[in-house]
């Protein structure tokens, strides 16, 4: 390969075979209790005032319990987040790195706006296209919902569980 084909898809490359990893390894480690709570307590994030809703309708875009547990949907925007290991760009917590900081951003965002940023990229600003990536146009708007609740301070930050 090419070393312009290697820096410009390496990453990408490397990032879907990560994410493939951290697929079949899902980590359903709860968050460590910070030193305020007993061990084993769930971080109480306090929800959106008005959280936002699906398009077309009264559904709520996101569901959380106790900070760390998400609906299905959400749950597979987050899993999808990390196999194409975002965080090298925007960090760990969405806040930001050489990237953006994602917690911000989502506040202004439109649904519209997210989904050209991450499908078309914003190749001058260093942020590559995902538009051929299945994983991620098949759950954009998973991504969407997911970031969304970490921009409205209703998902808190580390490992996510579905709620069951």
């Amino acid at each position: 390969m090419s070393l312009l084909l290697r820096r410009r898809f390496g990453p990408i490359v490397l990032a879907a075979l990560a994410g493939a990893a951290a697929l079949a390894l899902a980590d359903d480690t709860p968050p460590a209790a910070t030193p305020d709570q007993g061990p084993g307590a769930a971080k109480q994030v306090p929800a959106p005032a008005t959280p936002d809703v699906a398009a077309g309708g009264n559904t709520p875009l996101y569901r959380v319990v106790d900070g760390n547990q998400v609906d299905h949907n959400t749950m597979n925007g987050w899993r999808t987040w990390r196999a194409m290991a975002c965080e090298r760009c925007h960090g760990a917590n969405q806040e930001g790195l050489v990237g953006p900081s994602l917690v911000d951003d989502m506040k202004t965002m439109s649904k519209e706006e997210f989904t050209k940023c991450v499908l078309d990229g914003r190749i001058d600003k260093g942020m590559p296209n995902f538009g051929g990536v299945k994983s991620v146009t098949d759950n954009i708007d998973n991504l969407y919902a997911f970031l969304k609740g970490r921009s409205d301070g209703a998902i808190a930050t580390g490992h996510l569980k579905e709620i069951q």
